[in-house]
């Protein structure tokens, strides 16, 4: 039985999503302009966004999803935004957030009238990379790479080493001290120096 409102939010988002399905022909209210009225369409996301296939985005990633449940993020919404985060190097809440004040990139995931609400939780990236697993991400990576063509790819591999454990000693560590004993030792015994 659960007893908490955590052990209930865990349970609600482990359950199955159906896909979001996101309206291309939305019923336009009086003071709505579309987002298309209003920004250049020559700017570079706009140009990005018709080079790509949604449609074949969609079907692709449809398969993760579950013919029953609730209504998920629209799945040309959350690649989107995941293609522009890294294109911008931002992470999940900024990414979210910025989403808000750019109409380019509302247009770029799919949106047809300006939003002033944030698109959903950040967390839901999360669940998404879960859902994807390995398989979803390799799609993600060759989406990105065809996107670029032969300027992507490169001729050599370049290695980034700045996770790498460096072999730096600190002040504080032991064998620092341990050193600097063994020299003072050395020197007292090269210059006669009896030491306790």
């Amino acid at each position: 039985m659960v007893h908490n409102y955590k052990e209930i939010a865990i349970l609600a988002h482990n359950l199955a999503d159906m896909i979001g399905k996101q309206n291309k022909t939305p019923q336009l209210k009086i003071f709505d302009t579309p987002i298309k009225n209003f920004i250049n369409l020559e700017h570079e996301l706009c140009e990005l966004s018709h080079r790509i296939d949604w449609e074949t985005i969609e079907k692709d990633f449809s398969n993760y999803y579950s013919d029953i449940g609730r209504p998920s993020v629209p799945i040309r919404r959350m690649v989107g935004l995941i293609l522009l985060k890294y294109m911008y190097n931002l992470s999940d809440e900024a990414i979210v957030e910025r989403w808000i004040e750019n109409p380019y990139w509302q247009y770029f995931t799919g949106e047809v009238i300006f939003q002033t609400n944030k698109p959903f939780d950040p967390t839901d990236f999360v669940y998404f990379r879960n859902r994807i697993g390995k398989e979803g991400a390799e799609k993600l990576l060759k989406i990105s790479i065809q996107l670029f063509g032969k300027e992507a790819e490169e001729t050599e591999v370049l290695v980034d080493s700045t996770a790498q454990e460096k072999n730096i000693t600190y002040p504080t560590d032991a064998k620092l001290h341990k050193k600097i004993i063994e020299r003072i030792n050395n020197i007292a015994k090269q210059e006669g120096i009896k030491l306790r």
